[in-house]
C-alpha cells in the first residue's frame, strides 16, 4: 500500500481546489458571455477567445495549407466613403462602428486588402455565429453527393427518428434547409423570452440542443413561410450526425477543413453532450472563411478538384419559391432571399453571403469575381428595434463600393 506523507496529502488537495477553480472559472465565464449578449456589452475580446472557455471539437489544421497570392503585388485601397440611404457614410467610421476586427478582400481568387482591428489578427479564430449555418449546408450538399442522404424531398424524420413528436415530423429536409420548417419560433434578439435567447440559455447554463428543438411545436405549414430559425440548423446537424455516422466536426474536417488547405484548426463550440452548435459555433479565421467562400464562388471548384456538387452550390444560392425571394420576409431590417442556409441578394449580379449576427459576413459576387470576409463585435447589434442597430444592408452597400472600386 502506498504511503502518504502531509506534503503530499496537501499537494493532492491544493490541485483539488485549483482544479475545481479552473472548471468553474471557465463556467462562470461560459455563462456571463451568453447573458451578455445583446447587451451592449462590448465583445470583441470574448469573440477571439471562445474555444478558451467552451468545450470544443477541433478541426486541425491542413497538412498542406493554402496561401491566397497577393492581388497585382499591389495594395489596394478601400473607397474613403460608400452611399447608403441616399447619404454619404464615411469608410472609418463604419468600420469603427461595428467593431471590426478583420476584413479580407478577394479578386480572382488573390488578396485585393486584408487588414486587422481590435483582438483580430491572422492567426485569431473568430466566432462565426451564423455564417457557421452556411458551412453545414455545404456538409449536408455532400453526404447527398455521397449517398449518405438519398434527397433532400424525403421527410428528416426519415433519418432523425427523435424528431417524430416534433415540429419536424414529416417535413421534407429541403424545407429545413431553407428556414422553411413551419416551426413556431422567435428569433428576436431583443426580446430575453424569445426562442433563440431561450435556446441561448443552454449556451449559459448547460444542455442539451437535441432534446431542446425536439421540444419545438408546428406554426404552420411547412414550406410556406420563410421564418429564419437557428433551431432549424440544429436539426440539420443531427441530420448529418445520424445519416453519415460521423460528428460534424470529424466529418467536416475530412472533407472541407482538409481539401481546402486551412491554415489555421476550426473549432466548433458543443453542448453538454458533445453535440457541435451547428447554428453558430464555428470559430475559424478570416482567411480560412475566405477559403470557403472563394470554394463557392467557384462553384464547388477547388484547385482543379470538385469538394461541393456545382448543381448544389447553384441551388443553394437560389431561392425557388415565392416565400423565399427578395422583399418576400416580413422583415423590413432584412428583405433578403433565401436559399439553402444562404442569403440571397437582389440585382443581377448573383451575390449572396452567409450572414452572422454581431456582423460576420462572407460575401461572394460571381460577377465582379469577389469574395469579402467581415468579422466584427458590432456592440449596439439588436439593442433596438431601429436599423442602426443591425447594419447588414450597410455593410452590403459597402461591399458594393468596395467591387466598383475594383473593377
Amino acid at each position: 500500500m502506498m504511503k502518504w506523507n502531509s506534503t503530499g496529502v496537501f499537494l493532492v488537495v491544493a490541485f483539488l481546489i485549483l482544479a475545481t477553480g479552473a472548471y468553474f472559472r471557465a463556467e462562470l465565464q461560459r455563462g456571463y458571455f451568453a447573458l451578455t449578449l445583446f447587451s451592449g456589452k462590448e465583445q470583441f475580446e470574448n469573440f477571439a477567445r471562445l474555444p478558451e472557455i467552451f468545450p470544443t471539437k477541433i478541426m486541425a489544421a491542413s497538412a498542406t495549407p493554402y496561401h491566397f497570392p497577393a492581388y497585382r503585388a499591389a495594395k489596394t485601397d478601400l473607397p474613403e466613403y460608400f452611399s447608403f440611404a441616399g447619404r454619404p457614410v464615411s469608410r472609418d467610421s463604419f468600420l469603427a462602428e461595428t467593431d471590426t476586427s478583420a476584413l479580407i478582400v478577394l479578386k480572382d481568387g488573390a488578396i485585393a486588402y486584408e487588414n486587422y482591428w481590435l483582438s483580430g489578427g491572422p492567426e485569431v479564430p473568430w466566432l462565426s455565429m451564423s455564417v457557421a449555418k452556411s458551412f453545414l449546408s455545404a456538409a449536408i450538399g455532400i453526404a447527398i453527393a455521397e449517398g449518405h442522404i438519398k434527397s433532400i424531398d424525403q421527410p428528416i424524420t426519415d433519418y432523425v427518428p427523435e424528431l417524430s413528436q416534433s415540429a419536424y415530423v414529416g417535413v421534407p429536409i429541403k424545407d429545413v434547409l431553407q428556414m422553411s420548417s413551419g416551426a413556431r419560433w422567435n428569433e428576436d434578439y431583443s426580446d430575453i423570452d424569445s426562442d433563440i435567447n431561450r435556446l441561448g440559455r443552454i449556451i449559459a447554463l448547460g444542455g442539451a440542443l437535441d432534446d431542446f428543438v425536439a421540444g419545438i411545436e408546428r406554426a404552420q405549414p411547412p414550406g410556406t413561410q420563410l421564418r429564419y430559425n437557428s433551431a432549424d440548423t440544429q436539426v440539420l446537424g443531427m441530420l448529418l450526425t445520424r445519416a453519415t455516422g460521423r460528428s460534424v466536426s470529424d466529418y467536416m474536417a475530412q472533407k472541407l477543413w482538409q481539401p481546402l488547405g486551412m491554415q489555421s484548426d476550426g473549432y466548433w463550440l458543443t453542448d453538454d453532450r458533445d453535440m457541435e452548435m451547428v447554428f453558430f459555433g464555428l470559430n475559424a479565421t478570416a482567411r480560412d472563411y475566405a477559403k470557403f467562400g472563394e470554394l463557392y464562388r467557384q462553384e464547388g471548384m477547388w484547385q482543379g478538384r470538385q469538394l461541393l456538387p456545382r448543381d448544389w452550390v447553384r441551388a443553394s444560392v437560389t431561392p425557388d419559391a415565392p416565400h423565399l425571394q427578395y422583399g418576400a420576409s416580413e422583415n423590413p431590417l432584412f428583405p433578403l432571399g433565401y436559399g439553402y442556409q444562404w442569403w440571397v441578394l437582389d440585382g443581377a449580379a448573383g451575390e449572396y453571403s452567409a450572414v452572422g449576427v454581431y456582423n460576420q459576413f462572407i460575401y461572394v459576387n460571381p460577377a465582379a469575381r469577389l469574395v469579402i470576409v467581415k468579422l466584427s463585435a458590432f456592440s449596439d447589434y439588436a439593442t433596438s428595434d431601429d436599423i442602426s442597430a443591425y447594419r447588414e444592408l450597410e455593410t452590403f452597400a459597402f461591399f458594393r463600393a468596395i467591387g466598383a472600386a475594383l473593377r
